[in-house]
């Protein structure tokens, strides 16, 4: 039992890693060429990513397109591609291209505070003075890594923060749509996510047919590759599979390993400099963040950015 536990732990670790990895890569995708933008790498991964997972599910026999029996099933899935994962992976990768992969993943961190918003609002479930004092400190580190700590004068665009908060945002949708859905057990998890890709890919398409003209270069697909396979495929399959040895609770803990590994990464890679501002705020917000998942309903795996 020990030994599966650890296994799990050392799948979920592995997977909240590769999701800070996939921000990176990323931004590789920006620095190349400025005709590369976060709309196109969002709509290309969410139909790639969507397109494989179905096919994927089809081979394990999750019976994906029994969904389509099921028009409520159908518009559960859809809204939550459109308003669950649209905001988690477009808006992620606006601040990624016009910050960088570690302030996108501390802001999108903060999503679960948006979760007891919601709870409190509409399912009448009043907040915890434990979830009063994380949501206070994951404001003093926003605003402090926000700032530099100097309060009288932003150190981020006001676009960066509005695309994060939006990011952080969808990190709610993205839980909360799908929960009574995955809590009936009816629809496997992997079909939920294959399907919600797939439907966001296709609108993002509808609505922007456009395409950039994408430089043909090795290190454009190279990077593309990484968002797409250390991104989506690999840590999703990891993560599902990992809850079959631990539960929600130490799933939720291991989390912080995604702004950990973007923020490392940031500064090994692309020589980010992080004021010692930064890194109290970094901290806060993981602190606080780390102590109010303990209540955060389960979620969707590998539905991160």
């Amino acid at each position: 039992m020990k030994n599966k536990k650890a296994l799990g732990i050392a799948m979920v670790i592995t997977a909240c890693t590769f999701w800070g990895i996939s921000g990176l890569f990323a931004k590789g995708l920006f620095n190349v060429s400025s005709s590369i933008t976060s709309l196109w790498v969002t709509q290309s991964r969410m139909t790639a990513a969507g397109i494989l997972l179905v096919l994927f599910s089809l081979i394990k026999g999750d019976h994906p397109f029994r969904i389509f029996k099921s028009p409520h099933d159908t518009w559960v899935i859809f809204a939550y591609g459109i308003f669950g994962l649209v905001p988690v992976q477009f808006a992620y990768f606006m601040v990624v291209q016009y910050g960088n992969a570690s302030i996108a993943t501390i802001l999108q961190f903060v999503g679960p505070f948006f979760i007891i918003a919601y709870q409190a609002t509409f399912r009448h479930i009043p907040p915890r003075r434990i979830e009063i004092i994380c949501a206070i400190i994951a404001f003093i580190g926003v605003f402090t890594i926000a700032t530099h700590g100097r309060f009288n004068e932003l150190a981020v665009t006001p676009a960066i923060l509005i695309w994060g908060l939006i990011s952080a945002i969808g990190v709610a949708t993205n839980t909360l749509i799908p929960q009574k859905m995955l809590r009936e057990g009816r629809v496997p998890s992997l079909v939920i996510t294959a399907w919600g890709l797939l439907f966001s890919g296709i609108v993002l398409l509808a609505i922007h047919p456009a395409q950039p003209r994408v430089p043909n270069l090795p290190v454009v697909w190279f990077c593309w590759l990484g968002v797409l396979i250390i991104g989506t495929l690999i840590p999703f399959q990891l993560a599902n599979n990992a809850l079959k040895y631990i539960d929600a609770t130490t799933f939720s803990l291991m989390d912080a390993f995604e702004p950990l590994s973007a923020t490392i990464g940031s500064v090994l890679i692309f020589h980010l400099n992080m004021t010692g501002a930064d890194i109290i705020g970094s901290i806060l917000v993981i602190i606080a963040v780390l102590a109010l998942n303990i209540r955060i309903p389960n979620h969707v795996p590998g539905n991160k950015s």
